[in-house]
Formats: C-alpha cells, sequence, structure tokens
C-alpha cells in the first residue's frame, strides 16, 4: 500500500467521510445560530464566555478567601450558569444551543473516529517468567478500606506459596528492616498489598537487589496500579502474577535517597498534607489552607530549576515519575507510561482570577508550566520544605534533588491486565485535514520530487 509523504497510511473511505464530517458540522451549528438566533448570535456568544469567566473567578475566589467573600464567590459560582439558562429559555434559543452544542459533540466525535487507528506507541518490553520459589508479600490490613481482610488476600497468597507479613503491629513496624530481611532469608520476589507509600519503600529494596516486584491494588487511591493497568476494584487478580505473570522494566524516581513510585509535591499542596487534620477530613482541609497558602502564598518562597528552565516562587510544584497525560490541571491523573526515563514536572503560579483563566488552556500559558527532564533541583528561602512524597508527608533539607532511574524496577504483573487503556487520542487538526482532503497521487509525487531536489 502507497503512503503519503509523512508516511502515514491513506485514510479509508469511511475514515474519510468521518474527517469530512468533522469539518462540515461545525459549520452547520453556526448556520443554526446565525438562521435562527439572527442579531442574538452576538449576544449568546458574549453572554457564553461572560459565564465562564464569571464561573472560574468565582471558583478562585472561593478557593483563596474565607468568610463572606467565599460564600458570595460560592453564590456567584451557581448563579452565573443558571442565569445564562435563564436567559436562553426567555429569548426560546435554548433549543437553538442545544441543537448547535450537539453538532460540536458529533463534530468532536467523528475526528476521533477518523484518527482512531490501530496503536503504534512504544510498547514496554515484556518477559514470561518462571513462577517464584520464595515470594515475600507485606500486607496492611487497614490499608483501603480494609481490602487485605475483605479480599482474603493473605489467605490467597498463602495458598500460591507466599510468605505474608501483615502490618498489624502492636506498635510500628519497621517495613524496611523486615523487607531486608526476607531478602537475606532467600527471598525471589518481594510485594506490597497497601499504599504508595510502602509500595515505594519496597520497590526501592526490590531495585536495588535487582528482585521482581509485585503490586497489589489494596491501597486507597491506588495511582500506581492504575498506572500499570491492575484490576483496581478485585486486587486477588494481581496475585495472579505468582502463577502466570509477566515481566515490565519501569523507571524509579529519587528524591534525596528516597524512592517515589507516583510523584514529589512541593508547595501548595505539600503543605496541606503535613496539616495533622488532612488524613481525616482532606477536603475541609484544603479548603481551609488553600486561602493563606495560595491567596497570601505564605509557604516558603520555592525556585525550582528543570533543565534550562527555572521558575522562581511558584505555589504548587509537582515532580512525577513519568509524564502525566494531561495538557491542563483538568486532565491530570494517569501516566501512559512508566519507561520513558524522564520525570515530569508541573509548576503552579496563580495570583488573580485571570491567570486561574490561564490554566483552562492549553499548557505554557500564564500560571502553568510543564517540563520533561531527566533531574530537577528545588530550592527555597528556608533550611527545609514540607515534601508530600507519594502521598507521605516529609521535611526535607534544601536543595532537594529529584533524579530518574530509568528501567531500575522489575514489575510482574498477571499476563491478562483489566485496566490497560489504550494510548489517550490527541486532535490532530493537521492529519484531520489531510484525511478530508486527500491529495492525488500525482500531486504527492510531485511534492516528494521538488523535496528531493
Amino acid at each position: 500500500m502507497s503512503r503519503d509523504p509523512v508516511g502515514r497510511r491513506p485514510g479509508t473511505p469511511g475514515r474519510r467521510l468521518l474527517a469530512r464530517a468533522a469539518f462540515v458540522l461545525p459549520a452547520v451549528a453556526i448556520t443554526v445560530l446565525v438562521v435562527f438566533a439572527g442579531l442574538h448570535t452576538l449576544t449568546l456568544l458574549i453572554s457564553a464566555v461572560g459565564t465562564v469567566v464569571i464561573a472560574t473567578a468565582a471558583l478562585f475566589w472561593f478557593l483563596t478567601s474565607r468568610g463572606a467573600t467565599r460564600w458570595v464567590s460560592l453564590a456567584l459560582l451557581i448563579l452565573a450558569p443558571l442565569a445564562f439558562l435563564v436567559l436562553l429559555i426567555s429569548a426560546n434559543l435554548l433549543w437553538v444551543v442545544l441543537v448547535a452544542a450537539a453538532l460540536a459533540v458529533a463534530s468532536v466525535l467523528c475526528a476521533r473516529g477518523a484518527l482512531r487507528v490501530a496503536p503504534h506507541t512504544a510498547k514496554a518490553p515484556e518477559q514470561t517468567m518462571a513462577a517464584p520459589r520464595q515470594a515475600f508479600l507485606v500486607m496492611n490490613p487497614r490499608s483501603g478500606g480494609e481490602k487485605v481482610g475483605r479480599f482474603g488476600l493473605k489467605e490467597k497468597a498463602e495458598a500460591l506459596g507466599a510468605e505474608v507479613a501483615l502490618l498489624e503491629g502492636p506498635g510500628i513496624v519497621d517495613v524496611a528492616a523486615l523487607t531486608r530481611d526476607a531478602v537475606a532469608r532467600g527471598a525471589d520476589l518481594l510485594g506490597v498489598a497497601g499504599g504508595d507509600g510502602t509500595q515505594a519503600l519496597v520497590a526501592g529494596i526490590a531495585a536495588e537487589h535487582d528482585l521482581p516486584y509485585l503490586v497489589i491494588s489494596a491501597g486507597t487511591r491506588n495511582h500506581f496500579a492504575s498506572d500499570l493497568g491492575l484490576d483496581l476494584d478485585d486486587p486477588a487478580t494481581c496475585l495472579d502474577a505468582l502463577v502466570d505473570g509477566i515481566e515490565l522494566r519501569i523507571d524509579l524516581g529519587n528524591i534525596g535517597g528516597r524512592t517515589f513510585v507516583n510523584n514529589a509535591s512541593f508547595g501548595a499542596y505539600a503543605e496541606v498534607v503535613q496539616s495533622p487534620e488532612y488524613r481525616d477530613d482532606k477536603r475541609g482541609t484544603v479548603l481551609r489552607m488553600l486561602p493563606d497558602l495560595i491567596g497570601d502564598h505564605r509557604g516558603a518562597g520555592l525556585r525550582v530549576r528543570s533543565g534550562n528552565l527555572t521558575i522562581d516562587n511558584p505555589q504548587a510544584v509537582l515532580v512525577s515519575n513519568g509524564l502525566y497525560e494531561t495538557h491542563d490541571l483538568a486532565g491530570l491523573g494517569r501516566r501512559a507510561r512508566l519507561d520513558a526515563g524522564l520525570l515530569g514536572v508541573v509548576t503552579i503560579s496563580v495570583s488573580s482570577a485571570r491567570e486561574a483563566l490561564g490554566l483552562l488552556r492549553r499548557t505554557r500559558q500564564s500560571g502553568l508550566t510543564q517540563n520533561a527532564t531527566h533531574e530537577v533541583i528545588i530550592d527555597a528561602d528556608t533550611d527545609e520544605i514540607p515534601v508530600g512524597v507519594d502521598g507521605e508527608a516529609l521535611m526535607v533539607r534544601v536543595p532537594v534533588v529529584c533524579t530518574i532511574a530509568p528501567g531500575a524496577l522489575r514489575v510482574r504483573v498477571p499476563r491478562t491486565r483489566r485496566g490497560l487503556r489504550k494510548p489517550p487520542l490527541h486532535m490532530d487538526w493537521v492529519r484531520l485535514r489531510e484525511l478530508a482532503l486527500p491529495r492525488r497521487p500525482a500531486q504527492r509525487q510531485t511534492e516528494m520530487d521538488t523535496r528531493q531536489n
């Protein structure tokens, strides 16, 4: 099959039709607005933009204010969309907007359908390994709403020949000492059923001894397990890796000699995590502390050095093991790959409602920067700063150096993983235009000859 000048396969008739529909439908939506709304079209546009601006500003003030200002902002946040809805109904234009919105949604769906092809992105190499002879698993019976007990993880793991150590006290259990003792006794696989903080601690020891590592999704949020594609609803399925597993090589983050599997956070979020009330009332603690941390910016003054980029006084910094799938804050959540050998760096600097609006746009806009690098250095105007490392609150001396260890961890996962997702689809409008308006073979050959000459 012939290829176009950029090496892509020509689109099928069905994909070409979807690509054309993706461009035609917005034109139809605009036509509907102009024909049925008439002179009200401009009013509608101004009202819609104004509603978004007011709602975003109100949200910013709600998060960064106290007392009456906070509750007035909440009222504005609720009333602005309602006022816009009332305006549409009173002008008998609600149906027009709904039809235009439906056409816009249909355009996006057509674009996604046209661009959706079999994924060609790089995949982490997989290797089939023999079952471990002496697996050692650490399980926290209190983690994730007591999932260890509810799913019978200890009994199921022991039935598969694993040694299980429960973190049930009395007193604080030294997980590192417990794990190192198991390694000294000949453990050939380490694993954890618990939170990501414990996962990171044992994963670091596994990497140190080049032992395979098993993740069991028995934590509260399970960010690490989620990015590995493990089943979050039934952590017992993770134990399948003990008898029928494959091995992946993934990266580990490092902050001052401490391993992290997800991220290290600085600034506003890290200071919130330090609060004694955070564990019992996360939402209330965040709302209570944000006015000081963002509005008045009383936290330590930070300086971030990431490659050639230097950022002074950001209010929040997130350094992650791998890059999060995001073009703005709303998308921050999962990582497509854990083997790219890069740290992801996100910084946030917001001091006004105008800058808060910038966070709704794409990256490199006011208030938000994103970067990928091998090393990040965090400095401050104090000797120590609070850091949240995989959700654990720490105080760390500055400067804080974060690095990446490519392929440091051998992760053993089940052969079948329910949580695996297709690679995210990005809207490539250039490619969409090429699908909608394909060039004739003679035209493509002429362009290729021109480039060769």
